[in-house]
């Protein structure tokens, strides 16, 4: 089994992305194979409505000039997914919005690909909207048909300066609860 985490926030290793590392401590505790893929300076742009994907249903966007095939070929290997993204404006980064849009349309358009695989949201924030952020991803996974593992609170660690969700003790644990949780279901669900 294996889970592939996108990391969206502008921060290579930043809080985002040690959040996702407390995610996936659990899921090698429970022998599953994890990937991180940081969008952090790579190109990601914004669908273009061209509706190609519904026309050519070969599991690609069309606008192949940036990682976004790449991710998608991750998406369809793996058993589970993570989004994982920093708060912008009580939203989700512009490189995750991009990824979401992208993957949803081309999902959709073959016989959506991505239903029944566990995905999990997970959002740093320094303050406030990272709900807005959770609810963003989890309708993601929701339209495509997606499991998703719950954690004894939603999925958000508390960080301004990179490195500080260390010091948010009931974010870290949360994540790792959503490691049991996702590991557990994952391994439910391959009976």
């Amino acid at each position: 089994m294996k889970v592939v985490a996108f990391n969206g926030s502008a921060r290579k290793d930043g809080n985002t992305a040690i959040l996702i590392r407390r995610v996936f401590g659990e899921l090698k505790v429970a022998g599953i194979e994890t990937e991180l893929v940081q969008l952090a300076g790579k190109k990601i742009r914004g669908c273009t409505a061209c509706g190609k994907c519904y026309q050519n249903k070969d599991k690609k966007c069309v606008v192949d000039d940036d990682i976004l095939n790449e991710c998608l070929e991750k998406m369809v290997a793996a058993d589970g997914i993570i989004l994982g993204s920093p708060t912008y404006f009580a939203d989700v980064t512009t490189e995750t919005k991009a990824l979401i849009d992208r993957a949803g349309f081309v999902a959709r358009a073959n016989a959506d690909m991505l239903q029944r695989k566990v995905g999990a949201a997970v959002v740093a924030v320094r303050r406030a909207g990272a709900i807005h952020v959770f609810d963003s991803i989890n309708h993601f996974f929701l339209i495509s048909q997606m499991i998703i593992p719950g954690s004894f609170y939603w999925n958000v660690g508390i960080g301004r300066k990179p490195g500080e969700v260390e010091l948010d003790s009931e974010g870290l644990e949360t994540m790792q609860i959503l490691g049991r949780n996702m590991a557990w279901l994952l391994k439910k669900i391959a009976g």
